[in-house]
C-alpha cells in the first residue's frame, strides 16, 4: 500500500480496504466509544476490570510519569507527554480539574480522558471526522458536561 505523501492525511484516505489492512500501529485502531471506553477504563479504575486485575494501581500512576513537554512537532501545539498518554496541564489542548489526569485522541476528533482521581474515563468517538483532532470542540464539550455531572 502506498500511504499518502504529504502532513495531513483525508478522512477520505482511511476509508479503504488498503489502510485498513496496513499494519500503522497508531493509526489502526477501530472501535466505537464504548468498546473505547471499556479498555481504557482500566487506567482509570486502578488497573481493574469488573472481573480481573490486568494492571497494578502503581503502574496506572505511572502513566502520570512526565516524559517531555513542550510543542509537539507534528501536531504543532503544546503538550506535556507522561507514558503512552497526554498529561494535565496548563497549556493542554484538553482542560480538566485534575492534575491526575491523561488523555488523547484519534484521527478525526476522537477523545479518551482517564481521570485517575475520578476513577473517570470519558470517550467521544465521533461518526463524522474533522481535520482537528485534539482541538475538536465536540469531545472537549463533553468532557465539559462529564466533569459538571460529577459536580452535582
Amino acid at each position: 500500500m502506498t500511504i499518502p505523501v504529504g502532513a495531513y492525511v483525508t478522512a477520505q484516505d482511511t476509508w479503504s480496504t488498503r489502510w485498513r489492512r496496513a499494519e500503522i500501529p497508531a493509526a489502526a485502531g477501530y472501535g466505537n466509544a464504548r468498546s473505547v471506553a471499556a479498555v481504557q477504563s482500566v487506567l482509570a479504575d486502578g488497573g481493574r476490570t469488573p472481573s480481573a486485575r490486568l494492571l497494578s494501581e502503581a503502574t496506572c500512576r505511572a502513566a502520570l510519569d512526565e516524559q517531555s513537554h513542550g510543542t509537539d512537532l507534528v501536531l504543532g501545539i503544546p503538550v506535556r507527554f507522561g507514558t503512552g498518554y497526554a498529561l494535565a496541564s496548563d497549556d493542554a489542548p484538553v482542560d480538566t480539574p485534575s492534575p491526575h489526569t491523561c488523555y488523547w485522541g484519534g484521527r478525526g476528533g476522537s477523545l479518551i480522558v482517564n481521570d485517575l482521581d475520578a476513577r473517570m474515563t470519558v470517550s467521544y468517538v465521533m461518526n463524522q471526522m474533522t481535520h482537528l483532532g485534539l482541538t475538536d470542540p465536540r469531545g472537549r464539550k463533553l468532557l465539559r458536561a462529564a466533569y459538571e455531572a460529577l459536580r452535582g
